[in-house]
């Protein structure tokens, strides 16, 4: 059965680490038996015949270099689930191994078994080790960010800082070209902007730290700029009112104050914000009149603009699939309700699904022999998040039937795996579905599906 998974999955555990050591590692370390070594004579006689070259034994297995994927497995297994016994085994390895080709997995797995152990400069000194030999490794930069910044001496808040600015310098570098074929670039867009809203908020929160204010400020106004968001509003606030600007730190307070709580660079406290707007409304006007309506004003100028329903959202009331409206490649609507009473075959796909391609020429063929039938549907339904992928790939494919985007009906429909091959009879009950597939008899089997799925009297002859 082939199928492509639509989830993904972050294998970030220690133990699927482990797991992926041990799976790459030699599976176990062969022991070899050396041959006894001959015994040379003491003396020779003299002799006109030419003397043999002495042919010296085979070393002895025992002390034969070992293969350093074997040593790795030997190692993982012999520390079993004894955190601590693994850390100190996959130190011993890397000084016999400094130069291991799985050195990374392994300074991984340590920066992992470190944090669980609570030991942060095992943590930290490993973190930093894997940094050196993959200086574009921006997830464990991260990592030493936040042990950097735990630490809190002037020092280390300065590598951090110069660890956020490697990582934030290479995310705005990165250009929806080297996003992923699965993903739209609207959503690549919004991911990027959550992820630069936070780096700036954590760079500024270490520049408080270290009492450079301006640099602070201009992070913080970074954040704010990219998105409108409660916590950068707060730190911009708060250092407006250590300025004495309080005009300034309450324009940000009212917004931290309005805006969500939670944002990707972390929560805001909302009941901080309340007691500093307070404090500085009374400064600046004596008392709290006035307040509840400047309150309401920023929470009117910070909501967006009401955006335009997505396809998606359009079928959010169906009470079943033939009550969607999918849309064609050319964006005119296809409703499903006038196909009511007939057989619906749905297959669902994605241009970047590589048994999608394989399954395509076997249901066009099935759907070709019902050719001239009133009374079926075939449909190829795509799911991909960037759609403007679909119409080139199609043409280039030269797919012979309609294509029509799922807007929520593979969600409605519970497809979790590509291709599936869903079959609604003339009364729109599922009567039959195949998540992924096999080549063998598959134009048989779904045949034989629809055939079942008429109304009585419009099935086949036996």
């Amino acid at each position: 059965m082939k199928r492509v998974s639509r989830s993904t999955i972050r294998l970030a555990l220690l133990l699927a680490s482990i797991a992926a050591i041990s799976l790459l590692a030699t599976a176990s370390f062969a022991q070899e038996s050396a041959p006894p070594a001959a015994a040379a004579p003491a003396t020779s006689p003299p002799s006109t015949k030419p003397i043999p070259t002495m042919v010296q034994p085979p070393e002895p297995a025992s002390k034969k270099a070992e293969d350093p994927d074997a040593a790795l497995d030997r190692a993982v297994r012999e520390a079993g689930n004894d955190r601590a016994a693994l850390v100190r085994k996959l130190q011993q390895y890397l000084d016999r191994f400094p130069e291991a080709p799985r050195k990374t997995a392994v300074y991984r797995a340590l920066v992992e078994s470190c944090e669980q152990l609570n030991d942060s400069a095992c943590a930290l000194e490993n973190a930093e080790l894997l940094i050196a030999n993959h200086p574009d490794d921006s997830e464990m930069m991260l990592v030493a960010v936040n042990l950097l910044e735990k630490r809190g001496d002037d020092e280390s808040l300065t590598r951090a800082g110069g660890y956020l600015t490697r990582v934030i310098d290479r995310v705005e570098k990165t250009g929806p070209a080297e996003k992923s074929a699965r993903i739209s670039e609207q959503d690549w867009e919004t991911q990027q902007s959550d992820v630069r809203l936070a780096l700036y908020i954590l760079r500024g929160k270490i520049e408080e730290k270290e009492k450079k204010t301006d640099e602070a400020a201009k992070d913080f106004a970074t954040s704010y700029a990219i998105r409108p968001n409660a916590l950068a509003a707060q730190h911009l606030a708060q250092l407006s009112e250590l300025q004495k600007n309080f005009s300034k730190a309450v324009e940000y307070y009212l917004d931290a104050f309005v805006l969500p709580e939670n944002g990707p660079g972390g929560a805001a406290d909302r009941r901080l914000i309340r007691d500093n707007l307070g404090n500085v409304w009374r400064e600046i006007h004596g008392s709290d009149a006035g307040l509840g309506d400047a309150i309401l004003g920023a929470y009117d100028h910070t909501q967006p603009p009401v955006a335009t329903p997505r396809a998606h959202d359009r079928n959010r009331d169906a009470r079943d699939a033939l009550s969607f409206t999918l849309r064609q490649l050319d964006g005119t609507a296809l409703p499903l309700a006038p196909n009511r009473g007939k057989v619906v075959v749905l297959s669902f796909w994605a241009t970047w699904c590589g048994p999608c391609r394989e399954l395509e020429p076997l249901f066009a063929d099935v759907a070709a022999s019902y050719a001239g039938r009133s009374d079926v549907i075939f449909l190829a339904v795509n799911t991909d998040e960037d759609e403007t992928r679909v119409k080139p790939f199609v043409d280039e494919q030269k797919w012979r039937l309609p294509v029509v985007f799922a807007d929520g009906l593979d969600d409605f429909l519970r497809v979790l795996s590509l291709p599936t091959v869903i079959v609604l009879d003339h009364a729109g009950r599922i009567s039959y579905r195949i998540n992924g597939y096999q080549s063998e008899e598959f134009t048989e089997r779904l045949s034989n599906a629809v055939d079942r799925s008429f109304a009585p009297i419009n099935r086949r002859s036996p």
